[in-house]
């Protein structure tokens, strides 16, 4: 049975978003850069989310923002972020896959992915502070000095998703026309 959002199958889209959450939770935990203020750290999955919603869907996008929360059960002090991190990270790669499906239709790819990401990214910085102040109880002091990492987080990930969305798109033109 085929979604209207993914350019699979039912069991390839599990499968495809089986191994990108791998792939994010492994990104995530090999360069971890510690935010002391938060214990939270900066990290380069989010390029993998961002190239996974772009690339195969909002449904692909959401497993692989879920496999963030893997890596925050293996980062030292991380473990109390991986409740939010399952739900904002999922969020966030559903947006982005959704929002370019639709945004595409009207406005060119790159414009469409930039707009995507600039929303599902925000969802991930407005979910941190959000969590930090309100479930963890971080003074707002503390968890406005972890806002430019996720600014800066999201800004790489746009940068570096973009481009693997077009090379792939290049290589693989249906997955273009599935979507």
């Amino acid at each position: 049975m085929k979604s209207n959002y993914s350019s699979f199958g039912t069991a390839a889209t599990v499968a495809a978003g089986a191994i990108f959450a791998a792939l994010v939770a492994a990104i995530t935990y090999l360069i971890p850069i510690s935010i002391p203020a938060t214990q939270g750290y900066f990290n380069f999955g989010e390029t993998i989310i961002y190239a996974a919603a772009l690339i195969l869907g909002p449904f692909v996008g959401t497993f692989a923002g879920g496999g963030a929360a893997i890596a925050d059960l293996l980062v030292p002090l991380a473990a109390v972020y991986a409740p939010a991190t399952l739900v904002i990270k999922a969020v966030e790669g559903f947006t982005v896959g959704f929002l370019n499906i639709k945004l595409k239709k009207k406005i060119n790819l790159t414009l469409s992915a930039i707009i995507s990401v600039l929303i599902g990214g925000t969802i991930m910085i407005v979910g941190y502070f959000s969590y930090q102040v309100l479930a963890l109880g971080f003074p707002i002091g503390a968890a406005l000095i972890e806002l430019p990492f996720n600014i800066v987080q999201m800004i790489v990930g746009l940068i570096i998703a973009i481009p693997i969305m077009h090379a792939v798109f290049r290589v693989f033109p249906q997955l273009k026309s599935h979507l």
